[in-house]
């Protein structure tokens, strides 16, 4: 789970770091719009008929069945969560690093890895993307470290291919960490990283609590392996210098400015600076430091669920354990290594690792779901629809039981009153409970009418609340952190350092509060929704942080408003409805690439996909489309689309970790979100009223 926002209205946009450039530089006006919505309802073909409501009533019975199956016996559904290669490459490189080979596991990870090559012979960031210089280089010194000859027809392809676009100088920030820790690249190749860090004051420009939890987690670790010279023990003495251009040590220009900004350019020198003087610094401070840095990864090592609850953080971890010389039975490594470990998917003929895994977000997606199929009893039995209520119920037990109520996570640093009562995305993950998971199980337990669930509804809007930011949105996991100048430094290449207020989260949490009692007159609602038209981009839609894309984002926002009841026919309204319209393909359903969080491609679409299909649909009931034809084509579209019992087939990624560096695709957004749409238009079209103001 799961990440910066697009754009913040206070960043001069000409001089902003490159994930803020994927948005509009000016303010909320629709341009255009007008001209838009007549040539979306030009020449309009022949009005669509109604879908047939047996076959209606027969696909979310067969779906919903499906999903109920797959259910936990304590309540809870998980669904698999996957990346790209870079993941499953990172644990044979970890395996290599400690000596803790697993020839037969790793094997089965190189199929995997074989399958993901591109056409272009590197390795993409997802389903049929284009060539990514990180994970290219990872997947082949992967491949090589199980046993692949260089030689073979598709290592020869990916080394051609590296080395056509500049070699392996050219890669992030943190695959050239990697590359140091294995010998290939000097430390030089990497921005100073001291462990000295985590003794700054928060008054420095720099300190941990100004970056996301999920850059801390990673980054405190891996100050102790950078300041220590970490070195892989890589027992088999693989390298790959075929894939640099120029020899490694003889390179110089491994570092770029990340942004462009002249400040990068300074900081730039800063680091070379700071170099020098590494040597200079007092072995004391570096101690302390390091004990410091151990007491932050312990007091969070999170059990068998691992540090921050992700696998680039748990493997920073072990590492540094190793180069410590904690022994293999230390508590703290058998642990972190039961929560590397606890990631693989193994799936026979071959494997993968997951980035983490996702049982709050996915119980709670899936709950709604099945909630939504049987709100007004509509299609299944009486027998059936008590069944499918029970699921819930069990569901939203479970999930009370996660609720984190004791433990104070780091956003107390900058919001000290605040008490604790939100939800984590992964099972166990008390220092980093998220405000996107937290709205999505307050909605649920708020719409279960159960009264055992009155104090967690409560408390989790108390917590979501208290974690609002000053420009009335909300990010995922702290307010306020907003420290754009960060993006500047060398070591953040990668664009994802911060976590500011988005959109999607911002909506969800209007969703929540809106429905359980807040008006859009309170200030909290007030300045949120103030938020959501400000972030509305000039063509009427709104940018996804955390699902692909814009259609994410415009569902998002329209549920929102929605639950407010605002207006329908507003002017922002019918612009994001007018997108949504524009955006329809010729089959009846959505889709949009994981390509378009490159501003030169924002309107790439590889093929509909049922998810973004449920989105868009979901997004246009909310804004009071029901009886639309763009509805009802959609609805087809997802009754007809291809379905493995009650999930829809979707080969393409459907969200986001970080926007062009790491996407995720969530196996169970194709069973939960067509299985919504469809039980929603069910529900109004033979409810009472058109139109019902559901935040989600």
């Amino acid at each position: 789970m799961n990440q910066t926002s697009h754009k913040t209205p206070i960043i001069d946009m000409d001089n902003a770091p490159p994930f803020e450039n994927l948005s509009r530089p000016d303010g909320p006006t629709v341009a255009g719009f007008d001209a838009d919505e007549e040539s979306a309802t030009a020449a309009q073909p022949p009005a669509q008929d109604d879908p047939d409501s047996a076959a209606l009533d027969d696909v979310i019975d067969q779906a919903a069945g499906w999903l109920q199956q797959r259910q936990d016996d304590d309540g809870h559904w998980i669904f698999e969560l996957e990346a790209d290669a870079t993941i499953p490459a990172e644990y044979i490189l970890l395996n290599h690093f400690l000596d803790q080979i697993d020839d037969a596991l790793e094997q089965k990870i190189a199929v995997y890895l074989r399958r993901l090559q591109g056409p272009h012979g590197g390795w993409p960031l997802f389903h049929d993307g284009d060539f990514d210089m990180s994970a290219s280089v990872k997947a082949y010194y992967a491949l090589k470290l199980v046993g692949d000859d260089p030689d073979a027809p598709h290592m020869a392809r990916a080394r051609a291919a590296i080395l056509k676009r500049g070699g392996a100088a050219r890669a992030n920030v943190f695959t050239r960490y990697t590359l140091a820790m294995f010998g290939q690249v000097p430390w030089r190749a990497c921005p100073v990283a001291r462990v000295e860090a985590v003794l700054l004051p928060r008054w420095f420009p720099f300190h941990m609590n100004k970056v996301s939890y999920w850059s801390r987690t990673v980054m405190v670790p891996l100050f102790v392996l950078y300041s220590r010279r970490a070195r892989a023990v890589n027992p088999r003495g693989i390298g790959v210098p075929e894939l640099f251009v120029t020899a490694p040590d003889k390179e110089r220009k491994y570092h770029s400015n990340p942004t462009g900004h002249w400040m990068g350019e300074v900081l730039l020198k800063v680091d070379a600076l700071a170099r020098l003087f590494e040597p200079l610094f007092p072995a004391l401070v570096e101690r302390k430091a390091t004990e410091k840095a151990l007491r932050f990864v312990e007091e969070r090592l999170n059990g068998v669920d691992g540090l921050g609850g992700i696998y680039p953080a748990i493997a920073n971890c072990l590492m540094v354990y190793h180069i410590l010389g904690y022994p293999k039975d230390h508590p703290h490594v058998t642990l972190a290594r039961k929560a590397v470990d606890g990631l693989v998917v193994d799936k026979g003929d071959h494997a993968y690792v997951q980035p983490c895994l996702s049982p709050v977000w996915d119980t709670g997606l899936a709950s709604l779901a099945m909630q939504e199929t049987s709100a007004l009893g509509l299609g299944a039995d009486r027998d059936t629809t008590a069944a499918r209520e029970s699921a819930v119920s069990n569901a939203c037990a479970w999930l009370r039981d996660r609720q984190i109520l004791d433990t104070v996570g780091d956003y107390e640093v900058w919001k000290p009153d605040v008490r604790p009562g939100g939800w984590a995305f992964q099972f166990n993950n008390a220092h980093y409970p998220d405000v996107d998971d937290t709205a999505v199980v307050g909605v649920l337990l708020d719409r279960a009418r159960d009264p055992a669930n009155k104090e967690a509804i409560s408390r989790a809007a108390e917590w979501i609340i208290g974690l609002q930011s000053k420009n009335g949105g909300w990010g995922a996991f702290d307010a306020d952190n907003e420290y754009y100048v960060l993006n500047h430094i060398p070591f953040a290449d990668h664009g994802a350092l911060l976590d500011p207020p988005t959109v999607d989260v911002t909506a969800r949490c209007v969703g929540f509060l809106a429905q359980v009692g807040y008006g859009r007159d309170h200030p909290v609602i007030a300045r949120a929704l103030e938020f959501l038209r400000s972030e509305q981009e000039p063509d009427g839609s709104w940018f996804g942080r955390w699902g692909t894309n814009y259609i994410y984002g415009t569902w998002s926002a329209l549920a929102a408003f929605n639950a407010v009841g605002e207006d329908p026919q507003a002017p922002h309204i019918r612009a994001g409805v007018a997108w949504l319209h524009r955006r329809q393909q010729a089959d009846g359903g959505w889709g949009e690439g994981c390509e378009s969080y490159w501003p030169e491609k924002r309107d790439f679409v590889k093929a509909s996909t049922p998810s973004q299909t449920a989105w868009a649909v979901l997004g246009l009931m909310a804004a009071g489309e029901v009886e639309s034809d763009a509805v009802k084509k959609g609805i087809q579209y997802l009754m007809t689309a291809p379905r493995d019992g009650g999930r829809w087939n979707e080969e393409l990624y459907n969200a986001v970790g970080f926007p062009r560096i790491f996407y995720l695709k969530y196996h169970g957004y194709p069973a939960f979100f067509p299985l919504w749409a469809l039980s929603r238009y069910r529900n109004l079209t033979r409810g009472n009223s058109k139109r019902v103001q559901w935040g989600l």
